[in-house]
């Protein structure tokens, strides 16, 4: 019989949503409190979705919540997450979990004392398209992977989110925001990063917000909003890396890995889904049927149509693996990995040289159909 544990949310803001609505997909979740320090935001987030609407430190107290999900601003993630972990609670943190590697060590420092996890989003390379590529890669359908691109390129969060400051804030900005979908999924690819260079500008230092109850208003910049880096990973592989909000159009495929013997294209890592297309010596690109895999299927309707989307797997693999004593696949080595390669381009950027990663990790265990299938309800 799967344990069934106690969540409680902190922050209840736009992101929540999808947390509150796909966490009872899994059989051994179940979302208990929520908390804000806007107790109007909680209070509507709890009679929206039937849970307890309590202040911060009940929530921590409360016997019923087994494991806390962060999902205050980045710059808020270390401490509130540092304050769970010393009321005995285990967290996954939306990402980016900590800004820097003394953060990550000192979250782990508080965790292993008290015998507890610490997990971190994106999880989206859980999704069965990327566990497919995954597959192809690990059965040597294009041969070792030698190189790549990967770009995530748009005009920026001012459009559509109605309180779009943190994102032009330390901890902001498309390395640290949407970066992590990338690195993660590179590393569930083809293993740890080693080094890093990359340049970075920014073309505004204020943006307007376009939509909602600030229609209007102005937001200053503090981040650089255009980077370019380049990627080596101990496996020998070099994969270039473009993060921008200063692109209103382009045509560059999301991922791009070249191995040895061919190529593969891989969607999306911002969502769970997609096609994968592969090319062998022939040069001819196909897209290669995916697997029946749980993870594929589309069951999330967005503004602009529906998608695969299951936040929250990653917090119940690491659920799982405090019941068996497994590793965890979105584990803190897997997330400050990533936190030390995204900070790491930052610096570059801004110090004119590359920057060696003091970090590793070791590839997560794939996450196959069954095992896949066990977690859901």
């Amino acid at each position: 019989m799967t344990k069934e544990f106690g969540v409680g949310i902190i922050g209840c803001g736009n992101i929540s949503s999808a947390y509150f609505k796909l966490i009872p997909l899994y059989k051994n979740l179940k979302v208990i409190a929520c908390a804000d320090i806007n107790m109007a935001a909680a209070k509507a987030r709890a009679d929206e979705f039937g849970v307890e609407a309590q202040d911060i430190d009940t929530l921590l107290a409360n016997p019923a919540v087994d494991v806390v999900v962060n999902l205050t601003i980045p710059e808020a993630h270390y401490p509130v997450s540092k304050k769970a972990l010393e009321a005995g609670k285990h967290v996954y943190s939306e990402k980016p979990f900590v800004l820097s590697i003394d953060q990550g060590e000192d979250l782990r420092a508080v965790a292993n004392a008290r015998g507890l996890r610490v997990g971190s989003a994106p999880d989206t390379y859980l999704g069965g398209a990327h566990q497919f590529a995954r597959h192809l890669i690990d059965s040597g359908r294009v041969g070792k992977i030698m190189s790549g691109t990967a770009h995530v390129l748009g005009p920026g969060m001012e459009m559509w989110h109605p309180n779009p400051d943190f994102f032009f804030q330390p901890g902001g900005g498309p390395v640290l925001d949407m970066g992590p979908y990338y690195v993660n999924n590179l590393v569930n690819l083809i293993g740890p990063v080693k080094r890093v260079v990359a340049m970075a500008n920014k073309a505004k230092q204020e943006r307007t917000i376009t939509n909602g109850p600030r229609n209007g208003e102005k937001v200053p910049v503090i981040v650089m909003t255009n980077v370019h880096a380049v990627l080596e990973f101990a496996s020998g592989a070099q994969v270039s890396l473009m993060a921008s909000w200063d692109v209103w159009a382009n045509r560059h495929q999301n991922m791009e890995l070249y191995g040895t013997d061919g190529a593969i294209f891989v969607p999306d890592p911002n969502f769970f889904g997609g096609k994968v297309e592969v090319a062998g010596t022939d040069r001819e690109v196909k897209e290669v049927e995916i697997w029946d895999h749980p993870l594929t299927k589309q069951n999330y309707k967005f503004d602009w149509g529906m998608q695969a989307n299951y936040r929250g797997v990653g917090l119940s693999d690491m659920m799982v693996g405090v019941e068996t004593g497994r590793d965890h696949r979105c584990s803190l080595d897997r997330s400050l990995h990533t936190i030390d390669v995204l900070t790491s381009i930052l610096r570059s950027a801004d110090e004119g040289r590359a920057i060696e990663i003091v970090t590793t990790c070791t590839q997560p265990q794939a996450l196959g159909i069954e095992e896949a299938r066990s977690l859901l309800r």
